[in-house]
């Protein structure tokens, strides 16, 4: 009996130095970085920014694959599914920690089935119209949702994403009845409302400001506490006539639960010096991106605070999903 009882534990040991063995040596083949939203928004641009920042800091490929759907949960179950290893990533924004009172029944909970690693950066938003929408400021647009409830319509890339939450706090916030027609992901929404088929939409100012300099949509209003780098001349939501409005999209990487504390440290020592470096944070500062940098104890706890924020603006906007 003494004899089996060593042989265990003497398995066992080396079963958790050939673990920590590997944790050590990681990466030692491909990771995966999925994310759960279409091509072309701001997380899949900046989760391959990070990727390949990654990727010449670790000497290993890091790789991004979209899978998009269900506002974001085909692309999270995926994830919590996967071995707790390292190996596949979650690239997450605040559409999750909504999610978590948006939607009644999901297959995972973020807290409980994801490890938070670190963040990445957050910007603004920028409410837009199609040039046809008859309103030159967001008072206008406020007092025509008025005149005509129900009728004007507002795009997103999907429940529970930023752009859907930021069109339910302005709905609340403002008294108005517009209509919320959701996308599979944002280029899709944005690309309608380019076009006309939608009559607004709260876009990322590092997407969406190009086109409203170009003349193709009018930007009523950004939506963070002070004004935009990137579109000064633009009042925010709370100086045009909506006091207290703010929303942002803030982006970060998560793994499987269980995944080694010295994995989760490294990637995350790795992000933090990333986003520091002078010539990332100037590129994003053109863009309207600004860089975060957490330990992955603090993301952890700006995540949770989040997800009770977001679940009082579910609470007194009425959003839902037939989910």
């Amino acid at each position: 009996m003494l004899r089996q009882i060593t042989r265990i534990i003497a398995v066992a040991t080396l079963a958790l130095a050939a673990a920590g063995a590997s944790a050590q040596d990681y990466p030692n083949h491909p990771v995966k970085i999925i994310v759960p939203f279409a091509a072309g928004g701001p997380a899949d641009i900046y989760a391959r920014f990070i990727a390949q920042r990654l990727q010449q800091s670790l000497k290993q490929p890091f790789i991004v694959e979209d899978h998009p759907g269900a506002g974001s949960i085909i692309g999270t179950d995926i994830v919590a599914k996967s071995p707790a290893d390292g190996y596949t990533l979650l690239l997450i924004s605040n559409t999750h920690t909504v999610n978590e009172s948006l939607f009644a029944k999901k297959p995972f909970k973020l807290m409980r089935d994801f490890v938070p690693i670190a963040p990445i950066n957050y910007s603004d938003l920028v409410l837009v119209v199609n040039p046809s929408v008859p309103v030159k400021t967001l008072q206008d647009l406020i007092k025509l949702a008025k005149a005509e409830p129900g009728v004007l319509t507002f795009a997103s890339s999907g429940p529970g994403t930023p752009y859907h939450m930021a069109g339910e706090l302005f709905k609340a916030m403002a008294g108005i009845s517009i209509l919320h027609v959701p996308y599979r992901g944002s280029s899709g929404a944005r690309t309608d409302v380019l076009g006309g088929q939608v009559n607004m939409m709260f876009d990322a100012v590092t997407t969406m400001t190009g086109f409203a300099r170009s003349g193709k949509v009018r930007a009523l209003a950004t939506t963070g506490l002070t004004r935009s780098a990137v579109l000064p001349e633009v009042p925010t939501m709370s100086e045009a006539g909506v006091p207290g409005y703010q929303a942002v999209i803030w982006l970060g990487l998560v793994a499987p639960v269980g995944t080694p504390a010295v994995i989760v440290n490294k990637l995350n020592a790795e992000i933090t010096k990333i986003v520091a470096e002078p010539d990332v944070r100037a590129l994003w500062a053109k863009q309207g991106a600004s860089p975060l940098s957490m330990t992955p104890a603090e993301f952890a706890d700006y995540i949770n605070k989040d997800i009770v924020k977001w679940a009082h603006v579910v609470k007194i906007s009425g959003a839902r999903v037939d989910r």
